[in-house]
């Protein structure tokens, strides 16, 4: 089973190289260049989250970032040292409430793109997992 996995620091500038082996290799597991996108986009999102909100730029703490594919999927995991936050609490940032503020779209993104996404708290910190179904064919 082919994996990619890195361990990134708490800072923005780390974000671009992650995003771009994300996209990589989503080009290798037969998504189209549209695709490829898309899912890098949901990425950078969730890692800009991660280092933002869950870690809070610390620069004792990582975030992790591990790709692979199982069964028919391309799952991706983010992990982050934080306090971790609950997906139903995120505003809606459809809703009038909420157009004008400035944060809540990243998960919508990473939702929006994704076929799954899921949070989970563990005692080291949060993991957001991703899936989008493999390209039949």
């Amino acid at each position: 089973m082919a994996v990619f996995s890195s361990t990134l620091d708490s800072r923005f500038e780390c974000v671009e190289d992650a995003e771009e082996s994300v996209r990589n290799f989503a080009r290798e597991s037969g998504f189209e260049e549209s695709d490829e996108y898309f899912i890098a986009l949901a990425v950078r999102e969730v890692l800009v989250n991660a280092i933002r909100h869950g870690n809070r730029f610390d620069p004792d703490k990582k975030v992790g970032l591990r790709v692979f594919r199982e069964d028919s999927e391309l799952v991706i995991e983010v992990t982050d040292q934080g306090e971790g936050f609950r997906l139903e609490s995120v505003p809606d940032p459809h809703l009038p409430e909420n157009l004008e503020r400035p944060t809540g779209r990243g998960i919508a993104i990473a939702k929006a793109v994704m076929d799954e996404l899921s949070v989970e708290h563990s005692p080291s910190g949060t993991i957001v997992r991703m899936a989008k179904r493999l390209p039949s064919g």
